[in-house]
């Protein structure tokens, strides 16, 4: 067999093979078998200089004319395999949208989400305003310009997480007030929010909580205005004239400072599990700005005085919603969140 008809019966089974392909894999295994390095007619393009002078002309114009003639209808088989694999797959995931739906459920603001955005609210309708910092903040604003001696435990490795010599995760929102005072000159009021972190995790604390703390630096501010602000929170919160008590504390930073308990919300004041028998429980952390953390942020103490308070917003919820162990907040449970649908 001289080497055109050779070709052109290569060219028949080619075009027959083709046209019988009805898969990607199919075909591309056709063009190797046909036009790949070692294929068919590659291998009779190898034998061409073989031939005598006066055939090879003709013979490599069919070889050339035949490999375009089968590229071209590839190129075309595989667009139509695409085409028809993309309808079927389109038909096999078909959505019918007329369906009915299935039962879906409204999702419920978190506990901590919804007494946040309350506490917020109720500050900011006394003329308070927000006051945000980074949750990565330098140990000075953290502890050394609100007043913590050097000695402190607080500033120990097991207390605090330190990511260097200078910086740390931020143990309160306190330096949120720090930043604010360096740039803002008094009169302020403010209050901060967010993550705080402390190396601590119970039943009752987390090593991650959020924090909220206010601020109220002027001329004449007194105690009587913080007790003043802590009722009326107290009193919007949980939407009752709740019995508030005022114990002597110690804070670095405030001077005098005073911890806030409220009467046991599950008790009544009467004594129980919850309360440890007392009728009270500790809620917030409050006090007069202590006039050495003036003096670090450059605001003279005998002009200016402040007050300062501070809670733990899964505390407040816990609380108010009667949530026992705070590791429930931090579960992600569906159900559990759900029981606080439509709740402020």
């Amino acid at each position: 067999m001289n080497p055109v008809e050779e070709l052109n019966n290569l060219r028949e089974e080619a075009l027959r093979e083709l046209a019988g392909a009805e898969e990607l894999k199919v075909l591309e295994s056709l063009r190797v078998a046909f036009l790949g390095k070692k294929g068919k007619l590659t291998t009779i393009l190898k034998s061409i200089g073989k031939l005598p002078q006066d055939e090879r002309k003709e013979t490599g114009a069919l070889s050339n004319k035949i490999k375009k003639e089968l590229e071209a209808c590839i190129k075309e088989k595989s667009s139509t395999l695409k085409a028809s694999s993309l309808e079927m797959k389109m038909a096999d995931e078909r959505m019918d949208i007329t369906l009915p739906q299935h039962g879906s459920v409204t999702g419920a603001a978190h506990p901590v989400n919804s007494v946040l955005i309350e506490i917020c609210e109720i500050f900011i309708s006394m003329g308070f305003s927000m006051a945000e910092g980074p949750e990565v903040d330098f140990e000075k604003y953290n502890f050394e310009m609100l007043n913590f001696p050097e000695d402190h435990p607080a500033r120990d490795m097991q207390d605090t997480f330190y990511i260097n010599n200078e910086l740390l995760l931020r143990a309160h929102t306190s330096t949120v007030q720090i930043r604010t005072m360096l740039v803002q000159p008094p009169p302020v009021a403010i209050i901060a929010s967010g993550k705080v972190y402390r190396k601590d995790a119970d039943q009752t604390h987390s090593p991650m909580f959020h924090q909220i703390e206010g601020l109220m630096v002027d001329r004449a501010v007194t105690f009587k205005d913080l007790r003043g602000i802590v009722r009326i929170l107290l009193d919007n919160i949980f939407h009752k004239d709740i019995p508030i008590r005022f114990r002597p504390s110690f804070f670095p930073f405030t001077e005098p400072s005073a911890e806030v308990d409220i009467g046991c919300t599950v008790c009544n004041g009467a004594g129980c599990k919850m309360c440890k028998d007392s009728g009270w429980l500790e809620i917030m952390g409050c006090g007069m700005v202590d006039p050495n953390v003036f003096d670090s942020v450059g605001i003279d103490p005998l002009r200016f005085t402040g007050l300062a308070f501070g809670m733990g917003v899964e505390r407040i919820a816990m609380l108010k919603y009667r949530i026992p162990d705070i590791r429930m907040l931090f579960t992600n449970n569906m159900r559990f969140n759900l029981q606080f649908r439509g709740l402020r």
